[in-house]
């Protein structure tokens, strides 16, 4: 019998089935830093987790008989793989199931900063009726320039194509599709696109920075529902300041959570908690597929 340990919450549907499988001890524990789980973890022959815990190159060598790591979503930022490859464990993750989530919540974030709805919002609340202060505009007619061709970016172009907007991608690699877009040189969607979104994994330097912003038309939105990092968030700050970005709508940030809100209490900047992929729809695929994972790789090992 194979040792399951869920160090971050799965969606109950997918807990339940691989509690009923006869080849898996499941054990739930969330909520460990590193210390925690590496007191934990010996012992156990798969870990799961979302982006919560991190799986590090300590809590891996800590590890004594761990086969597996999978992640319950996309990219696998929070996970030493380096690490695990080096002691020959599996890594795995599951890209496909949250595409539709992170898709639609791009787009609500689009909509909130074209139409300034938080900040409405929040006025509601406060008991303010602002309607002349928060005028916007549409999405219809924008050119919208998508860093990163792959499944999200994909997805959020056929979606804004959808509300007419003419999509621009950038990708380091030829983007197949038979969606009606022009894929661009980064500089040419820097300076075209009325709004940018980005659906690329954290690299080693952000992706827009003070360059890329000086680039960029004057009163652009930047929505980034991708990973805290692939922004230099004191660069937007200083650009928003400026008027050279008009707005932006945030899902992730450089630290989860933050500790300076400088950027997030920006009159003009739309923020959630890194929610983009928790979706009900999404958060079951996800768990479904890591039980598959589990059952065609582990169990079989």
């Amino acid at each position: 019998m194979k040792k399951i340990l869920l160090a971050d919450s799965l969606d109950k549907e997918a807990v339940d089935k691989l509690k009923s499988l006869p080849q898996f001890e499941v054990t739930i524990k969330t909520g460990m830093d590193e210390a925690e789980l590496i007191k934990t973890i010996p012992g156990f022959n798969a870990v799961v987790v979302r982006s919560a815990t991190k799986i590090t190159r300590n809590v891996i060598a800590a590890a004594s008989g761990l086969e597996m790591i999978v992640r319950a979503g996309i990219g696998l930022d929070n996970v030493d793989v380096a690490a695990a490859k080096e002691k020959g464990i599996q890594v795995a993750n599951t890209p496909a199931a949250t595409t539709i989530s992170v898709a639609e919540i791009t787009l609500g974030l689009m909509l909130s900063a074209v139409r300034q709805l938080g900040r409405a919002n929040l006025s509601m609340k406060e008991h303010k009726w602002e309607k002349k202060a928060l005028s916007g505009t549409e999405l219809y007619g924008k050119t919208l320039g998508i860093i990163g061709g792959g499944r999200i970016g994909l997805a959020v172009a056929e979606r804004a194509l959808a509300f007419g907007m003419k999509v621009i991608v950038y990708d380091v690699i030829k983007v197949e599709t038979t969606l009606n877009i022009t894929q661009v040189s980064r500089d040419e969607l820097l300076a075209q696109s009325d709004i940018i979104t980005l659906h690329i994994p954290k690299l080693a330097q952000p992706m827009l920075g003070r360059d890329e912003f000086r680039k960029m038309k004057d009163g652009v939105i930047i929505v980034n529902a991708a990973r805290g990092g692939v922004v230099d968030e004191s660069a937007l700050l200083e650009a928003l300041n400026s008027g050279k970005v008009r707005a932006a709508a945030l899902d992730v940030f450089e630290k989860e959570p933050p500790t300076n809100f400088a950027l997030i209490d920006h009159a003009h900047v739309m923020a959630t908690p890194h929610i983009g992929a928790a979706a009900e729809e999404g958060q079951k695929r996800a768990g479904m597929e890591v039980v598959r994972i589990l059952q065609e790789k582990l169990a079989s090992a």
